[in-house]
């Protein structure tokens, strides 16, 4: 059954993107994710690139059990990739995964961080991407982050937020710091 389009006052689920070159797609996404959970709100987060590094949203999502399931199903950056293959049997995976999790509507919140990087680089169909979006579970609301979200996504999608990023410590050559960038 069709997603149909939210009208004034309804329940429905949404879908919303947080895209572009700026820094807070993820962030924005986590903020979502605490207000969900601040009502009682079953959330899912499912990043598809994010590897090993030890994130302090993992450590923070420890404490928000049983209502939060956070799952890392990526080995990092794939830019940085040492076997491209393998990150891409990961994705496929990944994508296998969430389309089990948004299909058992057991969540009122499903998060796919980082997945429009996916049909970016061909690893997965963006049509089938946007054919479970439209056919998830009437009130679930599903969050997708990452660069290069597609003109599909975007249509699809009721809340559209670019990240453009004006300027990032990095440029002055500050590094990555815990508790601010992961």
């Amino acid at each position: 059954m069709a997603q149909e389009k939210p009208t004034k006052n309804s329940t429905t689920g949404l879908v919303a993107v947080f895209t572009g070159n700026g820094k807070g797609k993820t962030t924005a996404s986590l903020g979502l994710a605490f207000r969900a959970l601040g009502h009682g709100h079953r959330v899912c987060i499912i990043q598809f690139i994010k590897g090993s590094w030890k994130y302090g949203e993992l450590e923070m999502a420890k404490q928000f059990t049983p209502l939060l399931d956070f799952h890392v199903m990526g080995r990092g950056f794939t830019w940085k990739s040492d076997d491209l293959e393998k990150d891409k049997q990961l994705a496929v995976e990944a994508w296998d995964f969430a389309k089990e999790v948004i299909q058992a509507n057991t969540y009122d919140m499903v998060i796919l961080d980082e997945l429009t990087y996916l049909p970016h680089y061909n690893i997965l169909d963006e049509e089938e991407i946007l054919e479970v979006l439209r056919n998830r579970p009437r009130e679930q609301h599903v969050v997708v982050t990452g660069r290069y979200a597609s003109a599909g996504l975007i249509e699809l999608a009721e809340l559209v937020t670019e990240m453009k990023e004006i300027k990032h410590p990095y440029q002055s050559g500050v590094k990555a710091q815990k508790g601010f960038e992961f």
